[in-house]
């Protein structure tokens, strides 16, 4: 059980950060150059090596598509549909246009915004699927007016992606989706292959060798984030169900071992009943292991004398998903300073956004919320300046530009500008 405790000055918050090991660094360094090195070759053979699945074509096909929806059943396919089109119309009011404008003096300033040329999407596979991660990734991209979207995911020993993924994928619009996972996936959308080109941006979860790669390759192409274990921290006081928030907790740290759940709350009565249903909840959950796993190692109940004590350890957490769960839950929100989502009220669990309500589940991890925010649409795409000088302009402001360039010592900027003096 999770001993309920004070919060106290100093208060340090345990966090699962793992850069990796010099072994494991070395390994994604090796699998990234053999990909360069080798191309479709070393795809092959690491998917066989790590994935069981021995290939002779990487590109889904569309019988393999025909074949996922003809797998689920038409409801479940309907609810992918519907959830999809939640989070197209979230997206689509991120959307920002070129905007310009005209000095009084006829100088014409502005930003052209342009969508990158090509994104790849990680989709993690394993013991799970994931089509959530394939909506949340592509969305933003398409309504960004991204013209070609990747899509890359382990298969199983069968040779396959998940049903679900699939028809994620191709609800979503991607046309090119690829049977490989790990680094050399990472490594394939950086650098290209003889089947995979190569792409301008890298997003989407996955595990540590995955995570590695794309801070290896950031730089030769963009990624999201590196993104850390799941983390969620509820704010609650007397009025909220410890039933409902035990199963909150559990429905993130059910995800990974390392997974954060943490309780803060001005109810004492509340920490003692919330530890007391973790326990129970815990023993009837399928992923029991890796729960309590995470609730033992990173699981946390804070009892704050005040509100205000309360909501100033979480922005001392900066959580991937904060729950908001008081009397007048909305009223709390302007005091918020980091979090990377922020759930109000008993029916805004932390699964409605995950996977429907619309809002990007792809969130800052470790704290990272205190300087950066969701997946959106402006990760895919680029701003450009947009500078148009009059002539009246250039003749008012020449003779202080070329002062400060001198200023800095760079002679060759002042001759530019005295260049086009009459």
């Amino acid at each position: 059980m999770i001993k309920p405790e004070r919060i106290t000055a100093g208060l340090s918050i345990k966090r699962s950060v793992d850069a990796g090991t010099e072994d494991q660094q070395q390994i994604v360094r090796a699998i990234i150059n053999e990909v360069k090195e080798n191309g479709d070759r070393a795809l092959f053979a690491y998917t066989e090596k790590f994935d069981g699945a021995k290939l002779t074509s990487l590109k889904v096909t569309q019988e393999e598509i025909n074949e996922a929806y003809e797998t689920l059943d038409d409801e479940m396919i309907n609810i992918i549909r519907e959830a999809a089109d939640n989070i197209a119309s979230f997206h689509a009011k991120q959307k920002r246009e070129t905007w310009l404008y005209t000095n009084a003096d006829g100088s014409i300033l502005g930003q052209k915004m342009t969508p990158l040329d090509s994104a790849g999407v990680y989709v993690p596979g394993g013991t799970a699927a994931y089509p959530s991660s394939v909506l949340m990734n592509v969305m933003p991209a398409r309504t960004a007016g991204v013209e070609r979207i990747v899509m890359v995911s382990p298969p199983g020993p069968n040779g396959k992606l998940p049903a679900g993924v699939l028809v994620a994928a191709d609800i979503a619009g991607v046309k090119e989706m690829y049977k490989v996972g790990g680094a050399q996936a990472v490594a394939a959308l950086a650098y290209g292959t003889e089947s995979i080109k190569a792409v301008d941006k890298i997003t989407g979860p996955g595990n540590i060798f995955v995570a590695l790669a794309k801070r290896e390759v950031f730089g030769d192409v963009d990624i999201d984030m590196i993104a850390g274990p799941s983390e969620i921290a509820v704010l609650a006081d007397e009025t909220a169900s410890a039933k409902e928030v035990a199963a909150d907790m559990l429905s993130q740290a059910e995800h990974d071992k390392r997974a954060s759940a943490v309780l803060v709350t001005t109810s004492q009565e509340l920490a003692q009943a919330v530890a007391r249903e973790i326990d129970e909840q815990l023993v009837s959950l399928p992923r029991s292991e890796i729960a309590r796993a995470s609730i033992e190692d990173y699981g946390a109940i804070y009892v704050a004398e005040t509100m205000t004590e309360a909501v100033q350890t979480i922005n001392e957490l900066a959580p991937e998903h904060l729950e908001i769960i008081t009397d007048a839950a909305l009223n709390l929100v302007k005091d918020i300073k980091h979090a990377g989502a922020i759930f109000i009220g008993r029916y805004s669990s932390e699964p409605v956004g995950d996977y429907f309500a619309g809002p990007n589940h792809v969130l800052p991890t470790n704290g990272t919320a205190r300087f950066s925010g969701p997946l959106s649409v402006d990760d895919f795409m680029k701003k450009s300046s947009i500078i148009m000088y009059s002539k009246q302009a250039f003749d008012q402001h020449g003779a202080k530009i070329a002062a400060f360039a001198r200023l800095e010592g760079l002679e060759a900027h002042a001759r530019a500008i005295e260049a086009r003096n009459d």
